[in-house]
């Protein structure tokens, strides 16, 4: 069996935001729509390495791709052995017979399918007038938001950042003001700063503890929570969430792993408190802001359906151009 074999800087090259935002928002369109076939992240939990590993299949069936992503998270890693937070790889599978397409180095494929469900976001719940963006968190998933975000806000004023790691912090900064040579660009020394008066606030870290406060938002304040994406992670007061309109990716997925989990497990939320799901949106089938007051928070856990949408893509644009080699298997 002949399988196409792309390292993760040849994925990296064949990926850019725009292209990346257009098939994920498609594929959570065929997930409102019931196109999709995504069964539940599978987790082998790693406590005495505070790490995880994560199995993610999917099936985008009027598209006919289907692939299974192998992801691990270990927030120890940059500093204990020199690696990402953040590892992955994927493989693409003919429907048709099970046969293996592709195997493919999936860390860009993660930050950019990511990144682009935060920015299809924010185009339907942030208000159209948005000036003011600050970042909770500097890492690579921060630099991949924003360029979601300032593809769909590009006359962004205002661009503040807050790391746990100064470095972190200012090397976002360079990089969006280098993106964004307009805007003005802040380093700030507390989440607090980054937050009040931000039109968007940006969450990217893996605190297991709110690290934004109600007491800090201003009211039409939309919020990306990305770094949630496994029990007990929680970035946002509660209180937020419990005024908020809050909009999942996947109710099942984002109530075992996501930013209303913990909430959820205390009961100061419960379902009803879940507006909608990101298709439904994106489908038309629920409205999304409808006063330009409202609190909204979008809940990223990540899903399966992105990594194929992604993928599919990728592999497309490397048959195209002749990229990577194939082996046999």
């Amino acid at each position: 069996m002949k399988v196409l074999l792309l390292s993760e800087q040849e994925v990296t090259e064949l990926l850019s935001i725009e292209e990346v935002m257009e098939a994920v928002e498609n594929a959570f369109r065929e997930k409102a729509l019931g196109y999709a076939q995504m069964p539940p992240k599978v987790y082998l939990n790693f406590p005495k390495y505070n790490g995880d590993v994560r199995a993610m299949p999917a099936y985008l069936e009027r598209l006919d791709v289907a692939s299974v992503k192998i992801v691990n998270s270990h927030p120890e890693n940059p500093r204990k052995f020199g690696m990402p937070t953040v590892s992955a790889t994927v493989v693409l599978l003919d429907p048709r017979n099970g046969a293996l397409l592709s195997l493919m180095g999936g860390n860009s494929i993660t930050a950019m399918r990511t990144a682009a469900a935060g920015g299809i976001a924010a185009k339907y719940l942030a208000n159209k007038d948005s000036k003011i963006a600050g970042f909770v968190g500097a890492g690579v998933q921060a630099r991949a938001q924003l360029l979601a975000l300032l593809l769909v806000f590009p006359n962004l004023e205002e661009i503040r950042v807050c790391d746990i790691s100064p470095k972190a912090a200012e090397a976002f900064a360079s990089e969006a003001q280098s993106k964004a040579a307009k805007c003005k660009v802040a380093v700030v020394a507390s989440e607090a700063e980054a937050v009040r008066g931000a039109d968007i606030v940006v969450t990217t870290t893996p605190s297991k503890k709110p690290l934004v406060f109600d007491a800090w938002v201003s009211e039409g304040t939309h919020f990306n929570c990305i770094g949630a994406d496994a029990p007990l992670k929680e970035e946002l007061d509660p209180a937020i969430l419990k005024r908020a309109k809050i909009v999942v990716d996947d109710w099942e997925q984002a109530s075992h792993s996501g930013e209303i989990n913990v909430p959820l497990s205390k009961g100061i939320l419960s379902e009803k408190d879940v507006w909608a799901e990101l298709g439904d949106l994106v489908a038309g089938t629920k409205p999304a802001r409808t006063a330009k007051d409202e609190i909204t928070v979008f809940d990223s856990t990540g899903l399966a359906i992105q990594d194929a949408a992604t993928v599919e893509l990728v592999y497309r644009k490397a048959m195209s151009r002749k990229a990577g080699c194939f082996i046999n298997i």
